[in-house]
């Protein structure tokens, strides 16, 4: 199956309510729209251990592929990662969660002029 999309919310001036949390689905994991402002909440709704969430990079560096950056989430807590430079991450960011306690949201700030 695809990775499962998680939507990205803008935020404004005007202020957005909290974007609506995707379950982890650790079997086919998540992309998210990049542009390199985008900013992840992964939240820990488990009480028993830390989980991990992992961001894969997009390039390979001389033939090899980087090792995933990975983050551990301490059980009851939420945690914000980003943001995710295009050149490193690509315009589709691939997030792999490893259990279903993980919920995540997606936050960009809008282009300023």
């Amino acid at each position: 199956m695809p990775r499962v999309n998680v939507p990205v919310t803008s935020i404004t001036r005007t202020g957005v309510a909290p974007a609506t949390e995707v379950n982890g689905d650790a079997t086919n994991n998540h992309s998210i729209e990049n542009n390199g402002a985008v900013w992840v909440m992964v939240r820990n709704s488990g009480s028993t251990v830390a989980r991990v969430v992992s961001a894969v990079y997009a390039n390979t560096v001389d033939g090899q592929t980087v090792p995933a950056k990975t983050w551990s989430i301490p059980t009851s807590s939420t945690r914000y990662i980003g943001p995710f430079p295009i050149k490193y991450f690509g315009t589709t960011l691939l997030i792999d969660v490893d259990n279903a306690e993980l919920k995540l949201s997606a936050y960009t700030l809008p282009a300023t002029s």
